[in-house]
């Protein structure tokens, strides 16, 4: 899937009111475009099946992005009635359990019951008062663009499963580079954190000045031929590598390996996957360093210090596109950490946004100030102290979520979802 044609275009330019109305619209129906093109190829089984306990099938990801739509955009926007009101149980995030969900309707009905809602949304957005709705929109937008990258992780633990009939991974025949130790010094220092766009959720705002003293992170994410290395030496037979829930987590569940290893990769130089937190932070432990801090992430992705400014992307403020990360399902699987040169930070980190999601130490929470939107449930009730920090999107990540002050939660031993990590270290390397 070839990125949005807009995708070059500048962040958040000025445009007038029918110009936001027209790139609203043009922005939906990519995203839905994208979304749908997922599912060409997919029979019932696939659309019903429940492939993971901590994950809902596919086909109810898809009537979730219509219920969701319709409930903020027509009914409490456009003052509508309720519709369709037989799937409200099913579609609604709060409604039945997930084993429950498998029981849906046909795809082509799902397919009708979007088309319809869409062309409602879209007769509204005509006459909607966009000064005040704008951000729940994008919030809309986001919202479909992040349960697509779920239906591709989902569609992702499907085919390991059966694996014969996928070919999950290419050859890889870039050569390795020697540089994939490398640390970059951050030197101390304030940085702006967070997000206060109309695109920003709730959890990115507001935006603050942060101290952080001087550390080092890794140029690059933690690469398949380094991650071999710790499995190589034993690294998931020795207790002294992990933290004491870390190690807990490891006997209870006879881990070995990250969940999408493969011995016969030739994917060397591509970043590790598939890493629940507790099998980073053991990593990172075993050679002598630690995972970074959301804010110490954040500062080497986006601070441009000789500008004295915070960039929404690495390499500055025009939008992802093709040529700058791995994202939108370009590849459908991970690339070479040295694939985009042009996507570098300011303070020269590579592949930043895309490929993988990466680890932080830092426990989720709300920033000072916080207030939620559109909902308390969306970031609030995740406050609890059992969900660790990612940043940085993975290959399936859509351009709309896609930016260094985007934050990402799920608890530690979850590794079902696209993710890596990189290291950080506050000693001198």
């Amino acid at each position: 899937m070839k990125s949005r044609s807009i995708a070059s275009t500048t962040k958040n330019q000025p445009l007038d009111l029918n110009q936001r109305r027209q790139q609203l619209k043009q922005w939906m129906e990519n995203c839905r475009a994208g979304t749908l093109a997922l599912f060409t190829s997919v029979d019932r089984e696939t659309f019903c099946c429940q492939a993971h306990p901590e994950f809902s099938p596919i086909g109810w990801h898809l009537g979730h992005i219509g219920y969701t739509e319709a409930l903020w955009l027509l009914e409490k926007c456009a003052g509508k009635p309720p519709q369709f009101k037989q799937y409200h149980p099913l579609l609604t995030a709060d409604g039945l359990p997930k084993k429950e969900r498998v029981f849906l309707p046909s795809i082509a009905e799902i397919y009708s019951y979007l088309e319809t809602i869409r062309n409602q949304v879209f007769a509204y957005l005509e006459i909607a008062p966009l000064e005040e709705q704008e951000r729940l929109w994008r919030f809309i937008l986001q919202h479909e663009s992040q349960h697509t990258e779920i239906i591709s992780f989902v569609l992702q633990l499907q085919r390991l499963k059966n694996p014969i009939s996928h070919q999950y991974f290419a050859t890889d025949k870039e050569q390795m580079t020697d540089d994939k130790t490398e640390m970059i010094e951050i030197p101390a220092g304030e940085f702006e954190m967070g997000n206060d766009s109309l695109d920003a959720l709730d959890n990115e705002r507001p935006v603050r000045r942060v101290y952080l003293d001087k550390y080092w992170i890794d140029r690059y994410p933690v690469t398949i031929k380094q991650y071999r290395q710790f499995i190589n030496v034993g690294g998931y037979k020795n207790s002294e590598f992990w933290s004491p829930e870390g190690w807990q987590w490891l006997q209870e569940n006879g881990i070995t390996q990250p969940l999408y290893w493969r011995e016969e990769t030739t994917q060397e130089n591509h970043p590790v996957c598939g890493v629940s937190w507790y099998e980073a932070d053991a990593y990172a432990r075993f050679v002598g360093k630690r995972l970074p801090t959301e804010a110490e992430w954040e500062k080497a992705a986006s601070w441009d210090a000789q500008n004295e400014c915070r960039r929404t992307y690495p390499w500055g403020e025009i939008e992802p596109n093709s040529q700058l990360c791995n994202h939108n399902n370009i590849h459908q699987q991970t690339t070479a950490i040295n694939t985009y040169p042009n996507g570098q930070s300011a303070y020269g980190l590579r592949d930043v946004l895309g490929n993988v999601w990466e680890w932080t130490s830092t426990w989720f929470d709300g920033y000072p100030g916080f207030e939620f939107f559109p909902y308390r449930g969306y970031s609030q009730v995740y406050f609890d102290g059992k969900h660790r920090v990612l940043k940085g999107g993975s290959w399936a990540t859509r351009p709309w979520g896609l930016r260094c002050s985007f934050r990402n939660w799920y608890y530690p031993s979850v590794r079902q979802i696209i993710a890596g990590f990189r290291c950080a270290s506050s000693g001198n390397f």
